[in-house]
């Protein structure tokens, strides 16, 4: 998160060390099974190529959330995902309040919604100017996600 936030994006570097120490993990907590463990839950968020595929979602957050998955497992790193979203409309919708800036949203989403239909092709949603005050590194609702998982909330 601490990443995201300075420079904007996640270091590939540190999703492979975060990968490869969690299959290391995972292998000498369950032997071999801790492999198959690993797999299954870091390929669970590889669905969420769809949002990136719309440029709603950044790559660096699917491959955070594929780190987390080997470690978490499907059914730990599905709730996080869920629960990342959760926080995520909640940061969004105190952003949008904020900055006074709903109802422009939302009208930009119907558009969005209007062209893609019309054009039929996938169109970018997010805009790439990330000062843009509806841009937020997602990083922080699947920090906080985390946070909550380990503490057992979830």
């Amino acid at each position: 998160m601490i990443m995201d936030l300075r420079t904007a994006r996640i270091d590939n570097g540190w999703i492979l060390f975060s990968m490869a120490v969690g299959a290391v993990c995972c292998t000498m907590e369950k032997g071999i099974a801790g492999m198959f463990f690993y797999a299954a839950g870091s390929s669970i968020p590889l669905i969420l190529i769809i949002l990136f595929g719309f440029g709603m979602l950044g790559a660096g957050d699917i491959k955070l959330f594929c780190a987390l998955g080997g470690v978490m497992g499907t059914a730990g790193i599905l709730k996080c995902i869920l629960v990342s979203f959760i926080l995520g409309a909640f940061i969004s919708v105190l952003i949008l309040m904020f900055s006074r800036s709903f109802c422009e949203r939302i009208l930009y989403f119907i558009y969005y919604i209007g062209q893609t239909v019309r054009e039929r092709k996938v169109i970018p949603y997010r805009r790439k100017d990330i000062s843009a005050s509806e841009n937020f590194h997602f990083t922080v609702p699947i920090f906080l996600s985390v946070v909550l998982y380990a503490g057992g909330v979830y």
